[in-house]
């Protein structure tokens, strides 16, 4: 009997499970649900393209794990389907006598992770590499490499229609439901804001995957313990001639380990622009890509969630420090100034914005690690957090050998 398959979700992990399931059941029926008009609209289509190496998850967990496999699948892919992608190395530079220190635990953590060729700098060998960069210290990860994620994900639908596999684009899951051994899938045209019944589609799938980003912790039934999405936007800005020139590789700053976010940083783009950014702030609105962006619904959901204030209430220095970046620019270019001191605000001008899905648990505490659940034929991704698109291949691999397992 053909096996009949469901994911949820058009960004590069939910079309890289897709894709792998055609892979891995020749002649299955499987169709990929996106509520856009398009595919990698959000998450996908809206970061600074880096594809991480691997220096700084704890050795063991997911991220490290999948992390390290993904780069190899990703970089094969992109070799295979001539996508731009450049190794234009990376380094993360230390600012004080504590972020040295800090420096030093992203280190161990990176050989222990097996990322090739990383080393300390000293300051006059940092500037060897980058000529322009300051700081006490650096880790160089000459293999870090950029890429264009929205191609890829495109190249992976391909496969997936090429396998006979459907994608059905405008269409959003309003439901999912167990039945007996299945999963009832109800969906309904984007375009239809009602939800209408007229226009709502039910079906049975053998197993389904849900990979919904921003919407992840709104498909299943909630449990009283799931974490629950709270978004953060972060802004970009593009740095213009001749100063974008000046940077060879990704800088980055050490982050601050208190937090799964990685710090205002420079990155190179596979189009040959230079990004600066993001910050990160709490957005009113999961997808709200321009200024003043409010979602009722979703600042319902943040307000009423006692996690968010659990995490509020312990995060007031950092959340005022952020929020300093999100009322001007001049203060995200201030502290790339602390490691790219010729940047200046005349420089730099707005680039977009990209929102970020951040799973939060009831007692305040971010997720920093990878959040797959399988609950018999439902596997649902509710945390995929950086690095997930440089993972991306490697989930959809982890995804794939789990559900094939359970249903052997």
């Amino acid at each position: 009997m053909t096996k009949r398959v469901a994911v949820v979700g058009g960004g590069i992990i939910g079309t890289a499970v897709a894709r792998e399931l055609t892979r891995r059941l020749p002649g299955v029926d499987l169709t990929l649900f996106e509520k856009e008009t398009g595919l990698a609209r959000h998450q996908t289509g809206r970061n600074s393209g880096v594809v991480h190496a691997g220096l700084y998850y704890e050795p063991g967990s997911q991220k490290a794990r999948l992390c390290r496999r993904g780069v190899g699948l990703l970089t094969e892919f992109a070799e295979e389907h001539s996508i731009a992608h450049k190794i234009c190395g990376k380094v993360v530079v230390a600012r004080t006598e504590t972020e040295v220190r800090f420096l030093r635990n992203i280190l161990n953590r990176a050989v222990a992770n097996g990322v090739p060729g990383v080393e300390l700098l000293s300051p006059a060998a940092l500037r060897d590499i980058e000529p322009h960069v300051e700081g006490m210290a650096a880790l160089h990860s000459p293999t870090t490499s950029i890429i264009d994620y929205v191609a890829v994900t495109e190249a992976l639908a391909r496969e997936v229609v090429l396998a006979g596999g459907t994608i059905k684009l405008g269409t959003r899951v309003t439901r999912l439901a167990f039945q007996g051994g299945l999963v009832r899938v109800t969906s309904c045209p984007t375009s239809d804001p009602t939800s209408d019944l007229a226009s709502a589609e039910s079906a049975t799938y053998d197993l389904v995957v849900t990979c919904a980003g921003l919407h992840s912790d709104r498909l299943a039934p909630r449990a009283g313990d799931q974490p629950r999405i709270i978004p953060f936007f972060g802004t970009y800005l593009e740095v213009s001639e001749p100063r974008a020139h000046l940077v060879r590789g990704l800088v980055y700053p050490v982050p601050d380990p208190r937090y799964p976010f990685l710090g205002v940083h420079l990155t190179p783009t596979v189009d040959g622009r230079l990004l600066l950014g993001p910050n990160a702030f709490l957005a009113l609105d999961r997808e709200g890509y321009v200024a003043r962006a409010f979602n009722p619904r979703d600042v319902v959901d943040i307000l009423g969630f006692r996690g968010f204030w659990r995490f509020a209430a312990s995060n007031t220095r950092a959340a005022a420090r952020e929020l300093a970046g999100v009322l001007t620019p001049r203060f995200l270019v201030r502290d790339a100034q602390t490691m790219f001191p010729d940047l200046r605000p005349a420089d730099v001008a707005p680039a977009g914005r990209g929102v970020r899905a951040q799973a939060v648990t009831p007692a305040g505490r971010l997720l920093d690690d990878f959040a797959i659940r399988s609950s018999g034929p439902l596997v649902e991704v509710l945390n995929a957090p950086s690095p997930g698109a440089t993972a991306s291949l490697a989930i959809a691999e982890h995804i794939v050998n789990e559900a094939l397992a359970v249903s052997a």
